[in-house]
């Protein structure tokens, strides 16, 4: 139980481990249906039978080593959530390899719940490498776990520097969102190779991203609303660099 705390409390510790924290019947179940390394799970038996999904996950985890029945009340103790469903584990993290595809990178993203919808988004949309660039929250802080709902799972992901970042970005054309961008997302061709740039919520782009976006791109939009949650402004840029991938000329 303080080994699962700690390594959800402490982004250090999660780092060292190379591991974090998961809860919930679906995200668990969807991490060893990817085949995850499960390191520790705390479960609840009678918490997970009273659901079919539950009952299902109950007699994965009873065949599978360093996964321990306990109570509830020692499950929620574990968790970070304040009504677990039961189950509680520290997973090993994901060493995919990037991919053929467009590269997102998010700039000094605070939110966990922006991060976990843009690490969501990206999965769905084919992207093929996500960067955190410095600034940005934690990805394995449990918040954007829950929030990104698996993503994590399906998706490369590293946490850079940003000369590491602009190593990645040489020969790529790099698009920055932001709401003094010329050009609207959809008049981009995001069949080529290409990078995009999600900023900070309250501050926007921060200087190393403004050096490294070669344009401006912008969301245009009507009334007297400013700016997009990053979160819903990365997934509509996302969603139409697949939408020209996938449309046939």
């Amino acid at each position: 139980m303080k080994w699962l705390r700690l390594l959800a409390e402490s982004a250090r510790h999660r780092r060292s481990e190379r591991s974090f924290v998961i809860e919930g019947v679906r995200l668990v179940s969807d991490a060893l249906s990817s085949g995850a390394e499960l390191r520790l799970a705390l479960y609840a038996p009678e918490q997970l039978s009273s659901t079919p999904a539950g009952t299902a996950l109950l007699n994965r985890l009873r065949q599978l080593p360093n996964c321990y029945p306990a109570t509830p009340a020692a499950v929620a103790a574990a968790a970070d959530t304040e009504q677990p469903q039961g189950v509680v584990a520290a997973v090993r993290w994901p060493e995919l390899s990037p991919r053929p595809g467009l590269r997102l990178v998010l700039d000094a993203i605070q939110d966990p719940g922006n991060v976990g919808t843009l690490l969501r988004s990206a999965a769905a949309a084919g992207v093929g490498l996500v960067i955190c660039a410095p600034g940005t929250v934690d990805p394995f802080n449990p918040k954007v776990a829950r929030a990104a709902m698996g993503a994590h799972f399906l998706l490369p992901l590293r946490i850079w520097s940003w000369e590491m970042v602009s190593t990645e970005l040489r020969s790529l054309t790099v698009y920055a969102a932001d709401s003094t961008g010329k050009q609207p997302y959809y008049a981009v061709d995001w069949r080529q190779p290409a990078a995009l740039i999600i900023g900070n919520e309250a501050h926007g782009l921060s200087s190393s991203a403004r050096a490294l976006a070669q344009h401006l791109i912008a969301i245009p939009m009507v009334g007297s609303i400013e700016s997009l949650n990053a979160g819903v402004a990365g997934s509509i840029i996302l969603f139409e660099a697949l939408r020209q991938r996938m449309v046939k000329h």
